[in-house]
């Protein structure tokens, strides 16, 4: 039988409603917050498993992802019983979906798991529902960062850990033979490196790259033991950002998928 939520699950749910995603650390703090009893036993995972048991007749769920971009966890509000992009129509205008799942084309697409401003501004002229003029563009990309669908960096934008973990399953019906998971996590990759074994094609995460060849020296792959010839990253834990440690005769990028296929409309 599902322990009952207590005052404590409730104020938590609330603030979860509220931001829709949560860093690992700020999820630990604000347990510690929630819980009158200040206890120290509590545990993060057990605790969530409460709220995710009355959660599942309305078809939500707590669920667990980590940063394509640092490697941090973080902690996101699903709701299960939308998979499409159709979600956010009540926040977003159709034609502001359309462009929106046209940068999510050009990230799956690019070899690096990030789509540029420019890219993205060349799509909206072939915007089918409604044109949109550049400051228009601008105006709703800024907007997606705000709300946590994207991240942007220097002009480049990518899919943000809440997108990821949200739209999971459309990824994955749209996109089907373009994604893979990660190697070492098994969330979907795309800020990733790829074995380029043709018989084994695994993608790993940048992150999971770094934490693996932190404690493996030889160069090889994971999965099939061949070259790995990618620059490794580093996780600083000062700021949490990767930094590229060259090796000799190693590929200067991250390698993403190099085919196009077809995918599902």
């Amino acid at each position: 039988m599902a322990r009952p939520m207590t005052e404590s699950h409730r104020r938590f749910l609330q603030i979860m409603m509220t931001s829709g995603i949560i860093e690992l650390s700020k999820a630990k703090s604000l347990i510690r917050h929630c819980c009158d009893d200040q206890s120290a036993h509590a545990q993060l995972d057990e605790f969530i498993d409460v709220i995710n048991a009355q959660l599942q007749p309305m078809f939500m769920q707590i669920r667990k992802g980590m940063s394509e971009d640092d490697g941090r966890q973080y902690y996101a509000l699903v709701n299960m019983a939308e998979t499409d992009v159709t979600r956010m129509s009540s926040d977003y205008a159709d034609n502001e979906l359309e462009l929106f799942r046209k940068t999510m084309d050009l990230i799956v697409d690019s070899e690096n798991g990030s789509a540029s401003s420019t890219d993205i501004l060349n799509c909206a002229d072939s915007l089918q529902t409604k044109k949109m003029k550049k400051k228009e563009v601008e105006h709703v990309l800024n907007r997606l960062v705000q709300d946590k669908w994207l991240n942007e960096k220097q002009g480049d934008y990518t899919m943000s850990t809440r997108c990821i973990i949200e739209m999971e399953q459309y990824i994955r019906n749209v996109y089907q033979d373009l994604v893979k998971p990660c190697y070492m996590c098994h969330s979907l990759a795309f800020q990733c490196q790829m074995c380029e074994n043709p018989e084994c094609g695994i993608k790993v995460h940048l992150p999971c790259v770094a934490r693996y060849f932190k404690s493996h020296i030889d160069p090889q792959c994971p999965a099939c033991k061949e070259y790995w010839p990618h620059e490794i990253p580093v996780l600083r834990s000062d700021s949490a950002s990767q930094t590229a440690q060259p090796r000799e005769n190693a590929t200067p990028t991250p390698s993403g998928s190099h085919s196009r296929r077809q995918r599902k409309r």
